[in-house]
């Protein structure tokens, strides 16, 4: 054991409270943060020699590839640094994490009990198979995050082995308690339980994420023992130092869910007291040797530090814009049941997407999630309009969100643009992808005069 004070990089991109938690722990704790990122980050190969900067002693990597276009790349990224330092939580381990069937394909090699689950590179093959799964099943994304890409499905319909450009596939749905649906985060650290919820889905909706509004209760005194277990063991079994792993009761027992390699701290925090932070510090602190009293880790653990951390760097001015998005933009809308191409228009006055009836209906759009109302200026106190999750492909990028459904037969695009949508791009009201061609070229000419 050393006493000197050990350099651990936090491997992360973006900002987030988890991020903030871990570098203020390491440094209660005694030791240097340093929190890895674009500002900052560099790895040099210099006549045989390769060093990383800033220099850390060891990595706890955090790096988000569930909500990225470019996995690969970050994959990437965190295996170079993780051939040259100790790295938490290494890429392999990741990756096969990320990707929910292979996690249940692992799971199940191991015998840990999943819920049954057919993934298939045809349509033909994934709808021969869906059948057994009932008259109602779950559809998944194969990598997604906070819930999105999950629909509970009528599987007398038929449905799409991908939705967008990312893989889906099917699920049994294990239910016991029909009018309230729970299941059960219990988030490890090593080979310790640090603490466990239960989380219970909000009115109008199946999914427990605490992203979609999902209650949690304490569940760490009082877990099932097979549960405890089986999170641990699902935790070794994909090789994991740190992770969330969701587990479901089944009239048969408890059912792995997920793995989640970067599992939030807020819903544990609220429901427990108990912060992963500084247990996810000490265990990167040990691990090159380094000394910590446990002592301070249960004192610090019992808040959720997420101020800005000493060791944040500070950002540089960005040359990057916001790409451009049409008044009238052509889009590719994706449901269960399939996609297809349309014209989408372009509104910054509206909080959220919508989507014509006929057009949901035409790709599969839902199941219904809740219903929300709509302000209106011809409508006192708004309407009343079902809620769907929907796919948008604009040029590469793919957008999950949460899509208003309502009869825009009346209206000339079957789509509009929200700003959940709208807020990553800058609205070149000019630009219309229904124009025609002289239309286009006056266009451009306008723009190269300015």
């Amino acid at each position: 054991m050393s006493s000197d004070p050990v350099r651990v990089g936090v491997l992360s991109l973006h900002n987030s409270k988890e991020t903030k938690a871990i570098c203020n722990a390491v440094e209660d704790l005694g030791h240097e943060p340093v929190w890895l990122r674009e500002e900052n980050s560099a790895i040099s190969v210099d006549d045989g020699d390769v060093s990383v900067e800033p220099a850390v002693d060891v990595i706890a990597n955090r790096l988000l590839l569930s909500n990225t276009d470019q996995p690969a790349e970050l994959l990437g990224l965190a295996t170079t640094f993780e051939r040259i330092r100790p790295m938490l939580n290494e890429p392999d381990a990741v990756l096969a994490s990320i990707h929910k069937f292979a996690t249940a394909a692992t799971l199940a090699d191991w015998n840990i009990r999943v819920p049954d689950a057919l993934l298939a590179l045809s349509n033909d093959r994934l709808n021969e198979g869906r059948e057994r799964f009932g008259d109602v099943g779950v559809y998944k994304t194969a990598i997604g995050t906070h819930g999105g890409g999950t629909w509970k499905v009528d599987l007398t319909e038929r449905v799409n082995p991908k939705v967008g450009n990312r893989q889906a596939f099917l699920q049994k749905l294990i239910e016991r308690d029909d009018e309230k649906h729970r299941d059960l985060r219990v988030y490890i650290v090593g080979d310790e339980i640090i603490g466990s919820m239960y989380r219970y889905a909000p009115e109008g909706d199946w999914r427990t994420n605490v992203a979609l509004g999902g209650a949690v209760q304490d569940a760490t005194d009082d877990m099932p023992e097979e549960a405890a277990e089986t999170a641990l063991y699902a935790a070794d079994v994909m090789d994991l130092d740190y992770a969330g792993v969701d587990l479901v009761e089944g009239y048969d027992g408890w059912y792995v869910l997920e793995v989640n390699p970067t599992a939030g701290f807020k819903g544990l925090y609220k429901a427990t007291g108990t912060s992963p932070a500084p247990h996810i510090a000490k265990l990167a602190i040990e691990t090159v040797g380094g000394e910590v009293d446990d002592d301070d880790v249960d004192r610090i653990a019992s808040k959720l530090d997420d101020s800005r951390p000493s060791c944040a760097p500070k950002p540089k001015p960005s040359p990057t814009e916001q790409p451009d998005i049409g008044y009238i933009e052509k889009v590719v809308v994706t449901g269960t049941s399939g996609s297809t191409p349309a014209l989408a228009k372009s509104d910054t006055g509206a909080t959220r997407t919508s989507i014509d009836t006929k057009l949901a209906a035409e790709i599969g759009a839902g199941p219904i999630k809740s219903m929300t109302r709509v302000k209106s200026g011809s409508v006192k106190g708004g309407k009343a309009r079902p809620v769907v999750d929907l796919v948008i492909g604009i040029g590469g990028n793919q957008h999950t969100v949460t899509a208003s459904v309502e009869d825009r037969g009346h209206m000339e695009y079957p789509l509009l643009l929200g700003r959940d949508i709208l807020s990553d791009y800058r609205v070149d009201v000019r630009r219309r992808a229904d124009a025609d061609e002289t239309e286009r070229d006056e266009a451009s000419e306008i723009l190269e005069e300015e």
